[in-house]
């Protein structure tokens, strides 16, 4: 069933390797896929806007169902592929809950992670100031803390 698959992804993306474990979790081998560049813009290709108007990866198709976000990507490989693999969504409610939850709650620990990582790449020289990368990672820590709680 892979071989209808295929899943445009950039390195370095979470959203994108969520959904290859997902894949992987689903024992889904096979499928294609196209990794392309964030630096040389290949994801901009004709390729990618003719699936994705927004040219964001992850960009899952299966089939002629296009999925291009990646928990909605996921979401999708656990209900189309509920048998098979891994479990990704427990049946007991409380427990998707949770499930749930965490999945939402990696948005923010990405951007903390953004916010110290890439603030000297989106901010410029000018506007740059110490407190504020000091309050970045203060912020991160915080949320590092949280997850750590998590586990």
């Amino acid at each position: 069933m892979a071989q209808n698959m295929m899943l445009y992804w950039g390195s370095g993306s979470p959203p994108c390797w969520r959904v290859m474990i997902a894949l992987e979790e689903k024992l889904l081998q096979g499928y294609k896929h196209k990794h392309l560049s964030f630096d040389k813009k290949e994801h901009q290709c004709a390729e990618v806007k003719a699936l994705n108007p927004r040219v964001q990866l992850p960009t899952f198709k299966h089939g002629d169902l296009i999925v291009n976000e990646s928990f909605a990507a996921c979401l999708y490989l656990e209900s189309a592929f509920k048998s098979q693999g891994t479990r990704l969504i427990p049946d007991d409610p409380a427990e998707q809950a949770l499930v749930y939850q965490r999945m939402f709650e990696t948005n923010n620990l990405q951007q903390k992670m953004y916010d110290v990582a890439f603030y000297e790449w989106y901010i410029p020289e000018e506007e740059r100031h110490e407190s504020a990368l000091k309050r970045n990672k203060e912020n991160l820590v915080t949320e590092l803390k949280l997850w750590d709680g998590y586990l």
